[in-house]
């Protein structure tokens, strides 16, 4: 073994790493706890699962550590075209799991494509934009950037996982990073603004709106500046108007019926505990009970009581904040913000683009699921079935995480190669 590149390995990220992991296998151990002692090794349990996926994650971690940096750059197109295939295959191979055609299942092990697939475009948005002459105010480049994150994206909505599809939308940080125009997030912003607008009031109230607020920017801006932009801005206002109208369509013909309950629930538009609230009213009743230093491990009773539907999952926050209290979820929350943190603070050191923009988007996808998942436990945002990163249950997520991570630490453990 190369023991000058096991000295430059992030050391730092890899126990953050590591406490994550068994942090959330001791949660998922106690979410599945009925009174009798489980094996940790018996694939025929949930915890058995995920610890045997984590040997697995070990057992890749030295090859994908000690491949030739480059060949990440040389097989990101290839890797990528595997991902859209796999991804298209799902609509005749894959396996439907409440109401989505997400997985493939082998013999009982079932993997989410999807999963993988923020890897894939993570290697080939790294690889696009490193090239020499590549530049996202160039227009050639902005498309490449664009369709390499929405062909996934699109099919994996059509599956439908619009949650799934909406992670991808963490790269906009990385286009900002990357020069790209700081005016497509304000675009970003004003296009959720509006289709949270349209939602509550109508479109119709809603483009009016729109309509006397640019009209007044606009007569401002025109006053300030001497270059006469009239076209531009009515073509802005009248795409802002034509998305309004256009959210009705997206709301109730490409949303499920579910997705549609969430986002009003959400929106305080409909009240419903006992039913499509029932997750989350329970999962914030889990987390106050906890109070500030929590119940004790394996003395959480909503959570012995399984009044928390998937909490071993999507919730298994709720297992923290109610066993580990105020002070369990916070140190979590601060061991994210350190991981996530050190990522973007090491990518800044490289000279080569390539492992700093992949470093960038691993960074990017990991804080919108750490958010994500949080807020949706706690009632900020519709539950669209976001996994907590490296300790939520599922064998697709820790694996594909754990790869995007042993992949970040090659990059920069051969930082100065």
């Amino acid at each position: 073994m190369n023991n000058q590149l096991l000295l430059r390995v992030d050391w730092w990220a890899v126990l953050c790493y590591f406490i994550l992991v068994t942090f959330g296998l001791v949660n998922i151990y106690s979410n599945i706890y009925n009174g009798v002692t489980l094996s940790l090794f018996d694939f025929s349990n949930i915890i058995g699962k995920q610890v045997w996926f984590f040997i697995i994650c070990l057992i890749i971690w030295i090859p994908v550590l000690y491949i030739n940096s480059a060949l990440f750059e040389h097989l990101a197109f290839i890797l990528y075209s595997i991902m859209i295939i796999l991804l298209l295959g799902l609509f005749v191979f894959g396996i439907t799991i409440s109401g989505a055609t997400s997985w493939y299942d082998f013999g009982g092990i079932r993997l989410q494509p999807s999963e993988f697939s923020k890897i894939a475009v993570s290697l080939l948005i790294a690889f696009i934009l490193s090239g020499i002459d590549a530049h996202l105010n160039k227009r050639q480049t902005f498309l490449k950037f664009w369709i390499i994150i929405l062909l996934p994206a699109l099919l994996i909505i059509a599956q439908p996982d619009p949650g799934s599809a909406l992670v991808f939308m963490s790269l906009i940080f990385v286009f900002i990073r990357e020069g790209g125009s700081f005016y497509v997030l304000i675009l970003s912003v004003a296009s959720l603004f509006i289709f949270i607008l349209t939602i509550l009031l109508n479109p119709i109230n809603t483009s009016i709106g729109i309509a006397l607020v640019l009209i007044l920017i606009i007569y401002y801006v025109r006053r300030q500046s001497k270059k006469n932009r009239l076209w531009s801005n009515f073509l802005i206002l009248f795409g802002c108007i034509g998305f309004s109208f256009s959210v009705n369509f997206i709301f109730n013909e490409v949303f499920e019926q579910h997705h549609r309950d969430r986002i009003n629930l959400t929106l305080g538009l409909i009240e419903d505990v006992k039913g499509i609230g029932y997750n989350v009213n329970q999962s914030k009743i889990a987390i106050g009970s906890g109070a500030f230093n929590g119940k004790g491990f394996l003395n959480g009773s909503q959570t012995k009581g399984g009044f928390v539907p998937e909490q071993h999952t999507d919730f298994i926050f709720s297992t923290i904040g109610e066993e580990w209290g105020f002070v369990g979820s916070f140190g979590l929350v601060l061991l994210y913000t350190f991981f996530i943190s050190r990522i973007i603070i090491r990518a800044e050191k490289h000279t080569h683009s390539f492992p700093r923009i992949f470093s960038y988007c691993f960074a990017s996808i990991l804080f919108v699921h750490f958010a994500i998942n949080i807020g949706m436990t706690i009632g900020l945002f519709p539950i669209i079935g976001i996994p907590l990163p490296f300790i939520s249950y599922g064998g697709s997520s820790l694996l594909a995480f754990s790869l995007f991570f042993f992949i970040y630490l090659n990059l920069d453990a051969n930082r100065l190669s």
